[in-house]
């Protein structure tokens, strides 16, 4: 027949695969994958750099977290360290920089850093709480009718930006309360003591700047606690019943204070308040007396008040001493 004529391969290479040569078409996969990163999980490169992205993503966020976490549990130091003090006033005083602006200038700004860094390493956030309550109610008092204080020539200079001089002036009872209480000065016995007379020292200074600085805008009559002359507002020494209500009002809000966060207790604040009026009115003795008298120019506003709030510190820790020996 004539199909016996054909000659057919053997069986076995009928079935036989060979396997296609498309380099063409290989290399074309091969960089649709390399175009789309999708599809690295069929590229090992692709795997490898997105798996070294998301590891660097993931430790920088573990990183950051635990910086913050540092951060806060460095500012929560119980009992407080320089290092935490240094740091909680850095952060506060940039947040709170256009508040500090309009009542210190820039050399008091750092003085009041210094404070600010003392106080809370010898008292912690309480003290430093007491401290800013004080500047703020006092940057208002003296902000209150500005215009009119100025008209009337009885105005704090530059607006009521105060300066390094005030701000010691205002405050050095109180560090030397912050040293001792650092250096454990009298033992465990005396720390009540020091946290009672850094309260009465600024206690003290709020009800001298309230009182002055409204009855200066408000008082009706100011006369000499000397010899009760009535003399113009703003005279050195003078005092007037709208500015007296006010400055014991303002020294009862900060003692208020002072027992909310815990450094009194309601006989302490009692104490604070009673010192700050015997105090201020100590304060307005030398000033009608001796202020501004031949003989006494160096008795300028910032010696003055040094000591005042001296006064109220002291008074307070006699009060307290013979109130508890009693």
């Amino acid at each position: 027949m004539a199909f016996s004529s054909l000659s057919l391969p053997p069986l076995p290479l009928l079935f036989h695969h060979q396997k296609p040569n498309l380099p063409f078409l290989t290399s074309n996969f091969q960089t649709s994958f390399d175009y789309f990163p999708q599809l690295s999980t069929l590229n090992p490169k692709h795997h490898q750099k997105m798996s070294r992205t998301s590891s660097m993503k993931v430790q920088g966020s573990v990183n950051d977290l635990g910086i913050v976490e540092r951060t806060i549990q460095l500012v929560q130091s119980s009992p407080p360290t320089w290092q935490s003090a240094l740091l909680s006033n850095i952060i506060i005083f940039t947040v709170g920089s256009p508040l500090l602006v309009s009542g210190l200038s820039l050399s008091g700004i750092g003085a009041a850093f210094l404070l600010g860094t003392l106080t809370w390493r010898a008292f912690g956030s309480n003290g430093f709480l007491l401290v800013a309550t004080y500047f703020v109610i006092g940057t208002a008092a003296t902000k209150v009718k500005m215009a009119q204080k100025e008209a009337q020539g009885v105005a704090e200079k530059k607006k009521g930006r105060r300066g390094p001089g005030s701000v010691i002036g205002s405050s050095a009872a109180g560090c030397v309360c912050a040293f001792l209480s650092i250096n454990g000065v009298g033992g465990e016995a005396f720390t009540h003591l020091w946290v009672l007379a850094f309260v009465a020292s600024f206690c003290t200074k709020l009800s001298d700047t309230v009182s002055s600085e409204i009855g200066k805008a408000y008082g009706k009559t100011t006369y000499l606690v000397t010899n009760f002359k009535v003399v113009p507002r703003g005279t050195e020494g003078a005092v007037s019943a709208e500015g007296t209500i006010a400055g014991l009002l303002a020294s009862v809000l900060l003692a208020f204070v002072g027992y909310v966060t815990g450094q009194i207790n309601v006989p302490g604040a009692a104490i604070c308040v009673i010192a700050a009026q015997i105090a201020n009115i100590g304060e307005s003795l030398i000033g009608a007396s001796l202020q501004d008298k031949k003989g006494f120019s160096w008795l300028n506003n910032d010696v003055v008040n040094v000591i005042n709030i001296s006064l109220g510190s002291i008074f307070a820790v006699l009060m307290q001493k013979v109130i508890f020996q009693s």
